[in-house]
């Protein structure tokens, strides 16, 4: 468990989304003074009651860039944790707020967080969830110091956030990329939330053949490596891959989570849907800059992991 934080003034963006809400809880459960800056107050006031956030809840646009400044102004966080973004949903695709949010509001925070006094914090002042696909299809560990070459606008205008914090402030930034997190809060259509609903009936369940390899990361695990990042002093290079650094095949992750569910293994119809054509080839990705700078990689088990994620939401496990 991360420690540190108690009394830090924390602003959290993105609080509302699957990983910003873990992110808030650590935070809170270190004793942090935590803000959430969000759109919508109300549903995030409904999902803090949810998942047991103590924090404060204010609202803000994150399209305005006068509405954040104002917001950094008044709060003046001594860290920022930024996991705010846009286009990972396929509904996501307009490009003006593509930009907006993955590069413009990242470099706008950048600026922002520098220029805001931190006392004495040793730590860094911004903490920027990243993404596996700002390195594009260029397959291989994906070190940090890879020559990325994403083909999609998500990766394109993540990676255009990533550089102008290490180009303007990588010593008081970090960007931790993120692979395939998974657990509680996970938008529906999701492959763990597709096996929870799946034990509601008794239907195939349609997959994928799951050939494909992926780097599977628990969310509290992620939230644990983000505050961790947070309070070091400098990370060499601006950039760290957040994940476990062991492949599984997302056949493999199924069939795990099946058994976890008590799902009968003659339900999985593997084949029966596409595959993406969307996919990231990679091998096992690379964290060794990771245990460098923290000794510690991410260790929760998939089956574990989803086990964790069945009783959060309270659902018997055989």
């Amino acid at each position: 468990m991360s420690s540190g934080y108690a009394g830090v003034r924390v602003l959290v963006l993105g609080a509302s989304g699957f990983i910003g809400r873990w992110v808030a809880r650590s935070l809170a459960s270190c004793g942090a003074d935590v803000t959430c800056g969000v759109r919508d107050v109300a549903a995030m006031r409904a999902l803090s009651n949810a998942y047991g956030l103590e924090t404060r809840v204010v609202p803000v646009d994150l399209l305005d860039a006068m509405a954040v400044a104002d917001l950094i102004d008044a709060w003046r966080p001594t860290i920022t944790f930024n996991l705010a973004g846009y286009g990972i949903d396929r509904s996501e695709r307009n490009e003006a707020r593509s930009w907006r949010i993955n590069a413009e509001l990242v470099e706008q925070l950048g600026e922002l967080v520098h220029r805001t006094p931190s006392g004495l914090w040793p730590g860094q002042r911004l903490v920027h969830a990243g993404s596996a696909l700002e390195y594009g299809p260029i397959g291989g560990s994906l070190p940090e110091d890879a020559r990325p070459a994403p083909t999609t606008l998500y990766g394109v205008s993540k990676l255009a956030g990533t550089r102008s914090l290490v180009d303007q402030w990588p010593l008081s930034s970090v960007t931790a990329r993120l692979f395939t997190v998974y657990g509680p809060g996970e938008h529906d259509g999701r492959l763990l939330p597709t096996l929870l609903e799946a034990r509601r009936h008794t239907q195939l369940v349609g997959l994928s053949e799951g050939l494909q390899l992926r780097d599977f990361t628990y969310v509290e695990d992620v939230a644990e490596g983000l505050l961790r990042l947070g309070r070091q002093p400098s990370i060499p290079g601006g950039v760290v891959n957040l994940a476990t650094g062991r492949q599984c095949r997302v056949r493999d992750f199924a069939e795990t989570t099946a058994v976890v569910l008590g799902i009968p293994s003659s339900r999985l119809s593997f084949g029966a849907l596409p595959g993406r054509t969307d996919e990231m080839p990679h091998d096992a990705v690379s964290v060794t800059r990771l245990r460098q700078i923290l000794g510690w990689v991410p260790s929760i088990s998939v089956a574990d992991g989803v086990q964790r994620t069945a009783l959060f939401f309270g659902v018997d496990v055989p």
